[in-house]
């Protein structure tokens, strides 16, 4: 190696070690790609239960295994999760991938306290994180506010057989009371469907957090074409079980326009992974339709991912209302608007109704998110499994030292070459 290998060797090494290590933790400095999809068409069946109303989804690294809900109520089959596995390499950038590499495994069901299976319409399972550090598992009911009743939202943590370990107890503000509609001047608590939708753990684990999937009717309407919903980020000690920190996130109005008369349309944040401090990627997920039925042709999704900033949010957790308060919400940058995606023959790819976020196993030393769908046990719906790629963006100081390296390089190899001349 001559004098002028040697330098360059030191000057693009000098560059490389001042140069933070790249990782999701830090910031929102990346950029997302697609990898492809796979679809399990609604009527699959395992193990004797129907495949549907997938509304989370988390990985085990341990295990290189998925853990999804079934947001069914008991009306399909109990309430339940299953564990799954994904083969990223089987996934395809086409329209019509087919479902190879998508197997499942387990099926467990989720018992009540005092055990046994809960009855039909006694739960909304949404939310799930697996705690690897514990090995146990947290699941979020939505809670219930309609002329069937009232229940309130709670966080859960059961074994990995189903049985229930405890509850983490939700603010009495979270509760639902007043009118079913929930726009009613005195009407507190969560507007129905729209409860505890979200699960993150903590990068250090000590933290659970939760999400309403719009605002409280409290703190504001639910989101529509015209104005957006603060959400509440509601976070627990996982040590104690007790409630901690509230920040508002500002849930922007319905992705979909126009949207045709008669059909009901919402947005709504409806999971999210913890990447830092108070750091995360959020779903939100505007859909319109025609009524919420069986069988009911869903007329379009608009899945969008954030990253979500807290940092500098104020503490909310005094405030049984935030009307009239000064309160600094939540920080969002959009990372990808999942309807920009192309297959590989120029497609736009076909969204459903996508509720569930983790991060998965690294394809080519590059992190990677996967997302499911919620086909609401629909005729007209799917289970979708989207995998996208993590590739870091450098910081702005980095890009700027490694290009003052290049240039020196350059210099020093002309230099080289006149002294050679």
């Amino acid at each position: 190696m001559n004098f002028i290998q040697k330098t360059c060797t030191a000057v693009l090494t000098a560059s490389v070690l001042a140069a933070p290590a790249y990782a999701v933790d830090f910031a929102a400095n990346f950029s997302l790609h697609y990898l492809g999809q796979q679809i399990v068409p609604t009527g699959a069946t395992f193990a004797g239960t129907t495949i549907g109303g997938l509304s989370s989804l988390d990985y085990s690294k341990g295990t290189g295994r998925y853990l999804a809900i079934s947001d069914d109520r008991g009306n399909v089959n109990p309430a339940r999760f299953y564990e799954l596995s994904l083969n990223l390499d089987k996934f395809e950038r086409s329209a019509t991938p087919g479902h190879a590499g998508v197997s499942f495994n387990t099926v467990t069901t989720i018992q009540k306290p005092a055990g046994g299976a809960f009855s039909a319409n006694t739960v909304d399972p949404e939310g799930l994180r697996f705690d690897p550090a514990r090995n146990t598992i947290y699941w979020s009911d939505e809670g219930q506010r309609s002329v069937g009743g009232y229940r309130n939202p709670t966080v859960k943590e059961m074994n990995t057989d189903g049985s229930h370990v405890r509850d983490f107890a939700a603010p009495n503000r979270y509760h639902p009371s007043g009118s079913v509609a929930g726009i009613t001047a005195g009407d507190k608590g969560v507007y129905n469907n729209l409860g505890f939708e979200s699960l993150a753990i903590s990068k250090d684990g000590r933290t659970l957090y939760t999400a309403t999937e719009n605002g409280l009717a409290q703190d504001s309407l639910p989101a529509s074409v015209v104005n957006g919903s603060q959400s509440r980020i509601l976070s627990f000690d996982i040590a104690t079980g007790q409630s901690k920190t509230e920040y508002i996130y500002h849930v922007s109005p319905v992705a979909i326009a126009p949207v045709p008369a008669g059909m009901f349309a919402t947005n709504g944040l409806t999971d999210f992974v913890a990447i830092g401090d108070r750091q995360f990627i959020t779903i939100e997920r505007s859909f319109a339709v025609g009524a919420q039925t069986p069988g009911t042709p869903v007329t379009g999704n608009t899945i969008r991912l954030f990253y979500a900033d807290a940092r500098n949010a104020t503490d909310v957790s005094g405030f049984d209302s935030i009307s009239g308060k000064n309160v600094n919400a939540v920080t969002k940058t959009l990372l990808l608007d999942l309807s920009n995606l192309k297959h590989d023959d120029g497609t736009p790819l076909a969204l459903d109704n996508i509720e569930g976020i983790t991060f998965g196993p690294q394809v080519s030393n590059k992190e990677t998110l996967i997302l499911v769908s919620d086909n609401n046990f629909n005729n007209a719906q799917f289970t979708q499994f989207v995998a996208l790629q993590i590739t870091p963006v450098p910081e702005p100081e980095t890009k700027a030292m490694l290009l003052a390296g290049l240039v020196l390089v350059s210099m020093i190899v002309r230099r080289g070459k006149l002294m050679a001349g």
